[in-house]
């Protein structure tokens, strides 16, 4: 999906932002807990968008199962969408879990492990 192109950009920006309230405001299923939305890829003919989320503090699978869940709701959230954009066409919105969070959160933890805070010892 091209978004190498201003409008392609502004749209993925748009429905990036007005999912995120969308999802924390409307979709009331138990495996959708806090929901980052990291990234929207819109195709050039605004047919569909790819939307990367993450769960916030859930395990891998957890997060898996709550991109299931907004696969579910995602015709939901197009019409919601719909709404909320003055758009001629509204993209169908498919959800993809996004590993980056967990990975981020996997190289802190071995960082920490191999140099631990040293805010005791004073500098030279």
């Amino acid at each position: 999906m091209a978004n190498d192109y201003p409008r392609s950009r502004r749209v993925a920006d748009q429905v990036q932002r007005e999912l995120a309230t969308l999802i924390r405001d409307e979709v009331r299923d138990p495996r959708v807990g806090s929901v980052t939305v990291s990234e929207v890829k819109v195709s050039r003919d605004f047919a569909h968008a790819e939307v990367y989320v993450t769960g916030l503090g859930m395990e891998e699978a957890d997060s898996r199962a709550m991109v299931d869940a907004l696969n579910g709701a995602a015709g939901f959230l197009r019409g919601q969408l719909a709404r909320q954009m003055r758009l001629r066409k509204v993209p169908a919105l498919h959800f993809y879990y996004d590993p980056v969070f967990d990975q981020g959160a996997r190289l802190n933890r071995l960082i920490d492990e191999v140099a631990p805070d040293n805010g005791s010892q004073e500098g030279p």
